[in-house]
Parts: C-alpha cells; structure tokens; sequence
C-alpha cells in the first residue's frame, strides 16, 4: 500500500467548498450558517470525536502497540514525559494560564502546518530557504489566526482588531512568497501542492475575518488529520497485512478485522468514551476512594498529555531512516 500524493492533494478540496459556503450564507441567507455554527469545534463533542483527538490517540497507540519502536524511542519518550509533567503540570502552578495557552497554540500550529508542508517538500522540492520562508509565514500567520479565534471572547475590540490586522499582513507576505517560490518547483503537482498550503492559510484568514470560526478551524484540521491516517494506515497494512507483528493485530486478524481499519476504529472509539465518560469515570472512582475531585481530568489532562507527546513525536517518527519509516512508500509522484 502507498500514500497517494494525488489522494492528499485532493483534501484539499474542503477550501474551495467552504469559501462557497461562506459566501452562499452571505449573499442568500443572511448569515444563518454562521449564527448557527458554534464559534469554536470545540464546543462539539461531535466534532472532538471526528476530528482532532483521534488522530492523536492514534499516533500514541501506534507508537505504543509496538515494542520495537518503544524500545527505539524509549529515552526520547521518558524525557518528554518528564518535560510536560514539570512544565505544564506543576509550572501551571505559577505560570499564567494564558501563557501556558499561547505556548500550546503556538506548538498545535506549527505541527499542524508543519505536517503539511513536510509533505508537499517532496513534491515541490524548493531550496531550503525557500521551504523555511514559506513555512514560517505560514505558521505566523496560522498562529495569529488561531489566537483570533479561540481568544476573541477574551480579546479586547481593539485587540482583536489588532490580531486580525497582524493575520492579515502576514498572509499576504506568504500570498507574495509564494509567488516569488513558486519558480523553483520542477513539477506541476509540486506546483499545486505549494499553493494548497498557502491558500489553505489565506482561506482560514478569510474566514476568520468573517467570524466563521467553526470553518476556520474546520479546513486545516480534515486535511492534517486524513493526511495522518493516510500514513498511520499505510504502516499497519504494510506490516501486518499479510501477518501481524504484535498482539493487537493478531487478535483482530482472528475477528477478521482487516488491518486498514483496526487503528481507526480503535482510535475512534477510545476517543468516544474518554470525551464522553472519562472525566465522570476518574471523578467518581477518586470521590469514592479519596473524597476529592480533579478538574477535566481526562478531556484536559490526558487528552493534553497525549496531544503534546503527538506533536514531539511526529516529528522525527516518520524521517527517513526511522522504523516506521520502513512501511512506507508514495505514489503520484
């Protein structure tokens, strides 16, 4: 099995298709869409279980329903694990949370968009400073984005005002680097890919700006996490399709569970149950046992935990020359 390049190119599809909502709802019903839409994906538990936390439960339990790869990345993990217990866990005893916030914002971004980009370097094969440039822009402009929107209850009007202008500024110096990078793409899908990425950013500007939050969140988010799949289901036909490796993937092999689906399913569910019940679940047995409670231990605390080692992990999880990088090939190239 190959990751279609052709395949990923595609997801970007939900740009166009969400920029002709928006006008759509604007020009034919005066914005009910938008009055109806919550301001943050956030606010669904719907939307958390489709989108976001899986993909990120599924990356840990990749990394974890393996031995070999513990084993390869067991220092990495113990000294991250050490890293966000100190910091986020006993330095939110004394750093403020909106500190705090703006680091996790700004780290969500650049992985986000830096996923994305590392993707498309194969493809558009820019010299170095000019894949830099370009993601840079892209994450600046991301990250003011991203603030605008999940801090606008928080933000004073001018504030506010302020974010917006700084996105905007920032998106169109991408919109130019982009024009001055794209004479250094050999290929005519490298050459699509290059401008997805930039009007994937320059869209969820837009957007934003016109208080489509849900949408402006929504585009980035389906095409990084169907991105992600894309390789977490690639490795595990590539390894275990014709014998699996390890236990999990034995004992669905003898429920018949085809290997492309066992990660998914798995990473939904897990997700489902810990958004809906985990918090209840830990509350209830500390009450019981210890006659005290923790606040969203499970949606902030684990779930946090979790995304966090994600985004350190994916990193260098999927670089030539790493483990997992063995079952992987491309196509459409």
């Amino acid at each position: 099995m190959a990751v279609s390049f052709r395949f990923l190119l595609s997801l970007y599809a939900i740009v166009p298709l969400s920029l002709a909502l928006v006008w759509l709802d604007s020009a034919g019903f005066d914005h009910a869409l938008r009055e109806a839409l919550p301001t943050s994906p956030s606010h669904f538990l719907l939307f958390q279980v489709l989108f976001g936390t899986p993909h990120i439960v599924a990356s840990n339990l990749l990394l974890a329903s393996h031995s070999d790869y513990l084993a390869a990345y067991k220092g990495k993990l113990i000294a991250m694990t050490g890293f966000i217990v100190l910091f986020f866990g006993v330095g939110s005893l004394f750093i403020p949370y909106r500190v705090l916030y703006l680091i996790s914002a700004c780290w969500t971004v650049y992985h986000v968009l830096k996923q994305q980009h590392g993707v498309a370097k194969v493809v558009c094969r820019l010299p170095n400073w000019a894949f830099h440039l370009q993601l840079w822009l892209s994450v600046s402009a991301g990250i003011f984005t991203y603030i605008g929107i999940f801090m606008h209850n928080s933000l004073e009007p001018e504030q506010a005002a302020q974010v917006l202008r700084i996105a905007v500024l920032l998106t169109a110096a991408l919109c130019i680097s982009t024009f001055i990078c794209q004479r250094y793409v050999p290929n005519r899908l490298g050459w699509y890919f290059l401008w997805a990425n930039t009007l994937l950013v320059v869209a969820s500007c837009y957007v934003y700006s016109q208080q489509y939050y849900f949408l402006a969140i929504l585009m980035p988010r389906l095409v990084h996490d169907i991105t992600a799949y894309s390789f977490y289901v690639t490795h595990d036909v590539n390894r275990h399709g014709n014998r699996p490796e390890n236990a999990l993937f034995r004992l669905t092999a003898s429920c018949r569970i085809p290997p492309a689906v066992v990660l998914p399913l798995l990473s939904f569910l897990l997700t489902y149950l810990l958004q809906a019940y985990g918090d209840d679940l830990v509350n209830l047995l500390l009450q019981t046992l210890f006659a005290t409670q923790v606040y969203k231990a499970v949606t902030l605390g684990l779930i946090g935990y979790l995304a966090l080692m994600h985004y350190y992990t994916e990193a260098f999880v999927w670089t030539a020359g790493s483990p997992l990088r063995r079952y992987i090939r491309f196509s459409g190239v």
